[in-house]
């Protein structure tokens, strides 16, 4: 079901929503933006979220990408990528890293952190060390595109710098565009990350696909170890590289479905995604992207889904 609704005056699209409960005790949201990243607030999950407003921009750039926020060393951590304003070119994105001292921002002191193109991170906690998974291109593999990777942090503003395949493309329905740069080269995309561990299951749902393209879905990859160095973790995906089998993706109420955080709460896991409204003839026209949420059922390696159009 839709977790913010449109209201008059309010930034109406929430593309890539990212949900953290802070340490206030509040759930914050923060989503991609032109202008900057924007961000909602609401005193439970399934409360009313309210528009803060942009929570980080800088001059002279735009395109804030899939931002996503931790708290570690006493400080809140903005993980985003953008471009520079005269910029045309998105695979010059590029990852960098503000903090806050508060959720709510303003998230300052910028620092570039990962050279372009490099998209949709999401930095976790593991062994007491921070690792960051993010998307990047690789223009010369079988199936050409994006593809998720991890890496681990030296300190929350600085990357090892030695990433490492996590998922790559193995499917059709994983075509973004075909013929995208050059004729006979079809280019696929996995990305919009997002890492968690339950037990000794480590679960890696992406985003596969476009946006705006019929067979766009949430998959996921799993691994069982009780390694806590998340570079050493061979991940496959779920049921196998060559099902396409959706966690999430397009229904008789929804499509456009897709880039997901996921929150654990009083015990029940809970993912929040975007997605569009379905409209009569099945088309997406226009960035009505809002952010929604389901009860994700996990259990020994298995993901499930639990969606309906007007409850959780």
């Amino acid at each position: 079901m839709k977790l913010i609704n449109y209201k008059e005056g309010q930034f109406n699209s929430q593309p890539d929503p990212y949900i953290i409960k802070a340490e206030d005790g509040k759930f914050y949201i923060y989503v991609t933006g032109v202008d900057g990243v924007r961000a909602f607030v609401s005193d439970s999950l399934l409360g009313e979220y309210k528009e803060i407003g942009v929570v980080f921009a800088l001059r002279g750039k735009k395109e804030y990408w899939a931002p996503s926020v931790i708290y570690t060393k006493g400080k809140y951590y903005m993980y985003v990528s953008f471009m520079n304003e005269d910029e045309d070119d998105v695979h010059l994105q590029t990852m960098h890293v503000a903090s806050s001292d508060t959720p709510e921002g303003p998230f300052t002191d910028a620092k570039r952190l990962i050279e372009p193109f490099a998209i949709d991170a999401h930095v976790v906690e593991s062994g007491g060390e921070l690792y960051i998974f993010y998307s990047v291109n690789d223009y010369e593999a079988q199936r050409a595109g994006t593809y998720v990777v991890v890496d681990k942090l030296v300190s929350p503003t600085e990357a090892e710098g030695d990433p490492k395949a996590v998922v790559r493309p193995t499917l059709d329905e994983e075509i973004f565009m075909k013929d995208r740069f050059r004729e006979g080269q079809h280019w696929h995309t996995l990305e919009g990350a997002f890492y968690f561990r339950e037990g000794d299951w480590h679960y890696l749902i992406y985003s596969g696909n476009c946006y705006q393209n019929e067979y766009y879905y949430l998959g996921y990859a799993a691994a069982k170890s009780d390694e806590c160095d998340l570079k050493k973790i061979s991940f496959t995906k779920v049921p196998s590289p060559d099902v396409y089998a959706p966690l999430i993706s397009k229904n008789s109420f929804e499509a456009g479905t897709g880039h997901n955080s996921v929150i654990k709460v009083g015990g029940e896991y809970y993912c929040v995604y975007h997605g569009r409204d379905l409209v009569p003839d099945e088309r997406l026209v226009g960035d009505d992207r809002t952010a929604r949420i389901c009860k994700l059922e996990v259990k020994e390696g298995k993901l499930t889904a639990i969606r309906y159009e007007d409850k959780v």
